[in-house]
């Protein structure tokens, strides 16, 4: 599939085959793909939570509004980022890099991010938003749809799945066999409202 017919095709998913499952190649290939996403300073801040756990999920679900994708799809994943990625051994992030581009990249990290929170915050709402497409472009290309969703208790799935203080929850996605089309698109905006050539009138 090319990526332009991935980026048609793919729909927001509500209704899922609560007896598909993803085989776990199938999940590392998705989770590989995501991991390709970009990141500012290649710090990779994201973190993946893939939710397999049938009781845990039921928990998810309540905490979300009771939304039936959240336990039917094949698999829900927890888009969430480590605030302080860029403080954790900032070397391994230009390990493999030539040695100038390492004297140059790591001290750099620091200098960014020390004393930015809410620089930290949009860094990983940004690097998780990125991933988070590139997750459901990957799934559309191997036959499954997907639902991005924000519509659940921040702080509640937080204790559920034991969030660490420095990392902070940007979505969910869920991925598996869809088992009704979404609605027709409900209206595009013209081209010319949502693109600005050079700066706003």
């Amino acid at each position: 599939m090319q990526v332009s017919q991935a980026i048609e095709t793919r729909r927001a998913i509500k209704a899922y085959d609560p007896e598909h499952r993803l085989t776990q190649q199938e999940i590392d290939r998705l989770m590989t793909l995501a991991m390709l996403s970009p990141t500012a300073f290649n710090i990779q801040n994201w973190r993946f939570v893939t939710v397999t756990d049938p009781a845990l999920r039921k928990q998810i679900r309540a905490a979300s509004w009771d939304q039936a994708q959240v336990t039917d799809a094949s698999l829900l994943v927890i888009l969430t980022a480590d605030l302080k990625a860029w403080d954790k051994e900032p070397s391994r992030y230009w390990k493999d890099a030539p040695q100038p581009v390492r004297d140059y990249l790591v001290p750099a990290i620091g200098q960014y991010y020390t004393g930015r929170e809410q620089v930290q915050r949009d860094e990983a709402m940004r690097s998780c938003g990125m991933a988070a497409m590139n997750l459901m472009l990957a799934a559309k290309e191997m036959g499954y749809d997907s639902c991005p969703m924000d519509g659940f208790d921040f702080d509640a799935v937080g204790k559920l799945i034991d969030l660490p203080e420095d990392h902070v929850i940007a979505m969910f996605v869920v991925i598996g066999k869809g088992i009704k089309d979404a609605w027709p698109r409900g209206g595009q905006l013209p081209m010319s409202e949502v693109v600005i050539n050079n700066k706003f009138a």
